[in-house]
């Protein structure tokens, strides 16, 4: 100080506005019973720090200024912190990433609760099959949300704006304007291009035009997600085609949802990771994300051929009232349904019907019985055939086997989405994965049957997620990163929503923190809109 006064006195103008701040500073700041300004706005205290990194759990405080943390030790000083929790004896942990989820409703649903009382902080949706926002920068710059969202190029949404429900190739215009609305949508924020190939129109899609597309968010350090054009006896073709785009467009390649549908197809895990370990042996860029359950939930179309879907719901009428035609589309049904849901009208469960509302939460088995219909195969198209006339369905299908959920969960690098949706408490019949992916993988697949320990469990939801995107400042614990956390308790955290009784919140989960800014404690949302929509991380 007495150099500091020197400087002053010999006229130094500089020194003495330093001073002068310093002064103000020490003035005006909060003090701590020792007459200390307070160092942290919030400090974790004593909790279990499983950092996401994989490295072994420690007991240790984590202290947060702003939106960032910035120490991560024991014995950090508590009488210097605004706000402290004491977490002895809980989980501490970077916020989990949801690698796919569906925002459609995010400026109705800005809270993102069902997905927040997970723990997760970060989420990212393709909207592969559904309609993405543009203008993409308008939309970030309007929408508030308490989680960080990742935006993408939506392939579907992009065809049906240029070329409506076509089952054909595009133009070489139609081409351009494509490419062109994937290059806005990259210079606007986007994170890559989406495709869900199993869908109509995207299914009407060559490679060709995939690739085309793909080569435009390569330019931007992009990424080619998708939902495969076949989960089911076409899978390994799927995957091929993939990773074909990847090498076309030369960009990393990530299987949103990674599973295997139809009972004829169960067992074949080994065989697509072994695939999918070749091509990452070739030196090719290749990510999967899975979600712990058995069934999974998408439109009816999927149970239909895409010929006979398009060009709309007039199209179909046309074709179903011709009797070859609707002789093909039976024929071909009846071999489709053992391969995309289970061998039986029961593995085909309705959540939104549109022409009956009563039938959500029944199954196509309840649909046949209270009609006095068989419960076989040839009855559930012919159904399936009625009720896709009438506007179809939203359905949950059973038609996956735990072995290769755990199989695909179990394998290096992979990493855990919800493939939920952004969902009213109470209001419809969700998949219950809408309520409880994460807890369910802590609960089941960590605690209960031992498939991941509690380190590698969080590493998959957090850094594996964020280092696969290129996002170096969220996704562990340490000083410098963003400060999603989350607190949870091990020995209690658990999903309880079922497919019978889906609004369930899940246990176990304690305080969730967004940037700094609590979110979640208490057992009820703080109404705190911290979320930030992410950057891309990757190169050019």
């Amino acid at each position: 100080m007495s150099h500091a006064r020197a400087a002053i006195r010999r006229g130094a103008p500089l020194a003495a506005a330093l001073w002068s701040s310093l002064l103000s500073v020490l003035v005006l700041a909060p003090r701590d019973a020792r007459g200390q300004p307070p160092a942290y706005d919030l400090l974790l205290a004593g909790g279990t720090v499983v950092d996401g990194t994989g490295a072994p759990r420690r007991v240790a405080d984590v202290a947060i200024v702003g939106d960032r943390i910035v120490a991560v030790a024991p014995g950090l000083s508590r009488a210097r912190a605004k706000r402290v929790v004491d977490v002895t004896g809980q989980v501490v942990a970077p916020g989990f990433w949801d690698s796919h989820a569906h925002l459609v409703t995010l400026p109705e649903h800005p809270l993102a609760e069902n997905f927040v009382r997970q723990g997760i902080t970060t989420i990212l949706a393709p909207l592969h099959s559904q309609a993405q926002p543009f203008p993409m920068d308008a939309y970030r710059a309007r929408v508030r949300m308490a989680p960080n969202v990742g935006l993408f190029a939506g392939h579907t949404w992009i065809r049906t704006r240029v070329m409506g429900l076509e089952n054909r190739a595009p133009t070489a215009a139609e081409l351009a304007w494509m490419r062109a609305l994937v290059d806005s949508s990259m210079a606007q924020g986007a994170l890559g291009l989406s495709t869900g190939l199993e869908y109509v129109p995207a299914a009407y899609a060559s490679l060709d035009e995939v690739a085309a597309l793909a080569e435009v968010a390569a330019r931007y350090g992009g990424i080619y997600v998708t939902h495969l054009r076949d989960e089911g006896p076409g899978v390994l073709d799927a995957i091929r085609e993939t990773l074909e785009v990847g090498r076309r467009a030369r960009m990393p390649v990530q299987v949103n949802h990674l599973k295997v549908t139809g009972a004829a197809q169960w067992g074949w895990s080994g065989r697509i990771l072994a695939l999918l370990d070749s091509a990452r042996a070739a030196g090719q860029a290749v990510a999967v994300d899975v979600y712990p359950y058995t069934a999974y939930s998408t439109y009816s179309d999927l149970m239909f051929p895409p010929w006979v879907l398009a060009d709309g719901a007039e199209a179909l009428a046309r074709r179903v009232a011709d009797p070859a035609t609707r002789a093909r589309l039976v024929q071909e049904m009846r071999v489709r349904f053992p391969q995309q849901a289970g061998d039986t009208p029961a593995s085909v469960q309705f959540r939104e019907v549109a022409s009956d509302p009563s039938l959500g939460g029944k199954t196509l088995a309840d649909y046949l019985t209270a009609r006095g219909r068989p419960l076989t195969i040839e009855a559930a198209v012919e159904a399936l055939i009625t009720l896709q006339l009438a506007g179809g369905f939203i359905g949950i299908f059973h038609g996956m086997d735990e072995r290769d959920v755990e199989a695909f969960l179990r394998a290096p690098g992979t990493m855990v989405e919800t493939d939920g949706d952004l969902v009213t408490f109470g209001k419809g019949h969700p998949h219950p994965r809408s309520y409880g992916s994460f807890p369910r993988v802590l609960a089941r697949h960590v605690r209960e049957r031992g498939v991941l320990s509690l380190e590698a469990a969080v590493q998959r939801m957090t850094s594996v997620p964020a280092a696969w995107l290129g996002v170096r400042d969220r996704g562990t614990l340490a000083a410098g990163q963003h400060a999603d956390v989350v607190v949870f308790n091990a020995t209690t955290i658990a999903d309880r929503a079922t497919y019978v009784v889906p609004h369930l919140w899940p246990v176990g989960v304690l305080m969730v923190a967004v940037n700094g800014t609590v979110v979640f404690e208490g057992d009820a949302m703080t109404g705190a809109l911290p979320g930030a929509f992410l950057a891309r991380g990757r190169a050019p």
